[in-house]
């Protein structure tokens, strides 16, 4: 099965038989799963996507489409089994398929990989060729395809004049001048692109056309937008003139594979950037999973065991910032623990189990997946500490926190693996982890509602960070601060609201650059209806807000506040149980806040279940960084609507 959306969307049978997708409305349904890259899209926002004002059955619909498309994907499936290609996650539909198979992400990967290593020049030129036209072209109108048109768009671009300067950086090109010509002439402020064609010219022997190109774009430069041609551009023109422009075989801005990195150093490095955050960040991670990849492939079992479990980056939040990429690492690990056997080194199926742990991020996780991961986690502990190694058993305490989210209720749990991490770290010097332990302990505190204890471990966090050069900590003590201004807000004498909401919305752009998405989704407008709820407001409802993976939680309370009241009901109904996550109290607490308000007495019940054990704690404050007031309020609320108060 292969899926192509460079052009019209289309399947693709293993025979190159084309499949009946059906009509328009299936083929968008498919093709937005396509762009969601793994990730789950919940129903709520496909329907959006679909439609700019849903029909009241929009929901059935979108089941009829997805019904069809299963039947059309996968004709040969017995009735009962379970879907295989587009599958029913948590509250939506997730595509899977090995992204080789989707001719958008073997196009995405290809030029990742060819921005780090020319070789891939030839990949590169294969993926630009299989481009049919425009992405999506057959979902003109809807608002997610046109912005990815247009992010794919600038990737193609980026793509072609990466395949003309490999080629001329390495002696070739000289047959590029039409492709380039073509590019300038439909994209004329793309100042690479004039370059390279210059280039190009030079390389086919065309000197004074090659400084006419040159000149061409100096005048439409400065005449059209006011601006001198960059340095690139004048060093050409110069060295072009000079008769010294590149030489065949010169790298002129090559920064790539100039030095071939194996896997034991490109996983030492990328563990070192993995500190940095923002764009260091995600190349660290993309890098160490390319480690990983390169390790097995030498057949080296032990090698590929040591690479794996040599990433021990300290890991805070329960939802992955690249879910794919995680379950990718989780595969590795997991198919090297099975080869390894049980007989195999105890240190290195323990870091191999911590990997585990660490990357199966419980919010991502289905009730299966859950399982093996908690169990990983208390495998690499036992292991851990029976080889006695600091090192190696706070990397797989790192693991048991992250899998601590199995029920509302358990900060007290969470502190005192914060504090073991605290103390080791401490006696053994390991200061990177120190910082981990510290920030543990400030969610705990945070959850219990002692805001001296948590505000103590930030500034002691932020004096770890200073010293392990780790800028991501004061990006969530910054957001600790706010969820401390808001909830001092609510008290007599406190700052207003208006100040606990910016000093949210300071914290909401440090952390936009950060480099970690599955934190940074939906936190802003969560914290913003916190705040409203501390202060007995209704829900914010501006239409702009991204409430990422929150949306089905909040959605039915910022339908009251819109006093849709039927609509809110129909919400409240298809509210899913709250993943095993950071938010779990929060989430649980509006479902709690909802049910009451539409006087749900059964969903108030499971609610008030739910949420009994975590009485003492605040909603949302596990995460340390937002707060909707304390557990207790909304527990009392679901008593009374139920009468078990």
């Amino acid at each position: 099965m292969r899926i192509d959306v460079l052009g019209a969307a289309r399947a693709l049978r293993d025979d190159g038989s084309p499949v009946d997708l059906g009509g328009p409305r299936h083929r968008e349904v498919l093709a937005r799963l396509v762009a969601a890259e793994g990730r789950m899209v919940t129903t709520d926002t496909l329907v959006d996507d679909l439609w700019t004002d849903p029909p009241v059955r929009a929901v059935g619909a979108l089941r009829t489409f997805v019904a069809a498309l299963r039947r059309a994907l996968e004709p040969d499936r017995p009735p009962r089994n379970p879907p295989r290609v587009l599958v029913t996650e948590g509250p939506g539909y997730v595509l899977r398929l090995p992204r080789e198979d989707v001719d958008v992400h073997r196009f995405q990967d290809t030029l990742a990989r060819a921005r780090h290593d020319s070789d891939a020049v030839t990949d590169l030129g294969a993926a630009l060729a299989a481009w049919r036209g425009p992405a999506y072209a057959d979902v003109p109108g809807s608002a997610w395809a046109q912005r990815e048109r247009t992010r794919l768009e600038e990737l193609r671009l980026e793509g072609v004049e990466l395949h003309a300067r490999i080629l001329l950086d390495s002696g070739e090109g000289a047959g590029l001048v039409a492709e380039l010509g073509a590019l300038v002439a439909e994209h004329p402020w793309r100042e690479p692109a004039w370059g390279l064609l210059a280039r190009a010219l030079y390389r086919a022997g065309r000197q004074a056309d090659a400084l006419a190109t040159l000149r061409r774009a100096r005048t439409m430069l400065v005449e059209q937008l006011g601006l001198d041609p960059g340095a690139d551009l004048q060093r050409l023109e110069t060295g072009i003139l000079n008769g010294s422009a590149p030489p065949e075989g010169a790298r002129t801005t090559w920064t790539g594979p100039g030095v071939r990195l194996g896997p034991r150093t490109t996983v030492a490095l990328a563990r070192t950037l993995a500190l940095a955050g923002g764009d260091a960040l995600v190349r660290s991670r993309r890098d160490r999973l390319t480690a990983a990849q390169a390790a097995e492939r030498t057949g080296d079992l032990s090698l590929t065991a040591r690479i794996i479990g040599a990433y021990d980056v300290p890991a805070i939040w329960s939802r992955a910032d690249d879910p794919e990429q995680s379950r990718a690492v989780v595969t590795a690990a997991e198919r090297t623990l099975t080869a390894l056997g049980p007989d195999g080194p105890a240190d290195l199926s323990a870091r191999l189990l911590a990997t585990v742990a660490v990357e199966s991020r419980s919010a991502d996780l289905s009730g299966t997946e859950l399982k093996r991961a908690q169990q990983a986690a208390r495998q690499a502990e036992a292991l851990a500490r029976d080889l006695a190694d600091p090192a190696l058993l706070t990397f797989a305490l790192n693991g048991v926190f992250l899998q601590s989210f199995t029920r509302p209720g358990l900060a007290a749990v969470r502190d005192r693996i914060g504090a073991e991490i605290l103390d080791l770290t401490t006696r053994h010097e390991l200061p990177n982890f120190a910082v981990l332990g510290r920030l543990v302990r400030l969610q705990s505190a945070s959850a219990l509602g002692d805001l001296d204890a948590a505000a103590s471990h930030a500034e002691a966090a932020e004096q770890l960070a200073a010293a392990t050069e780790a800028p991501l900590v004061s990006v969530l003590t910054g957001w600790f601060r706010a969820r401390a201004t808001a909830a001092r807000s609510a008290e007599p004498g406190g700052p207003t609201a208006a100040t606990a909401a910016a000093h949210y919305r300071a914290a909401e752009d440090a952390l936009r650059t950060a480099g970690m998405p599955g934190l940074h989704r939906g936190l802003f407008p969560l914290a913003l209806l916190g705040l409203r709820l501390l202060h007995d407001r209704p829900a914010p409802t501006d239409p702009h807000l991204d409430w990422g993976p929150y949306r089905p939680w909040a959605r039915p309370l910022v339908l009251l506040a819109q006093d849709r009241v039927e609509e809110a009901r129909a919400a409240l109904a298809a509210v899913p149980e709250p993943p095993c996550d950071h938010m779990q109290e929060a989430l649980w607490c509006l479902t709690a806040r909802a049910a009451v308000r539409l006087d749900e007495r059964g969903i108030a019940a499971r609610a008030e279940t739910a949420l009994r054990d975590a009485r003492a704690e605040h909603a949302g404050a596990a995460s340390g960084m937002l707060t909707l007031g304390p557990v207790s309020r909304y527990l009392a609320e679901a008593e009374a609507c139920t009468g078990a108060g």
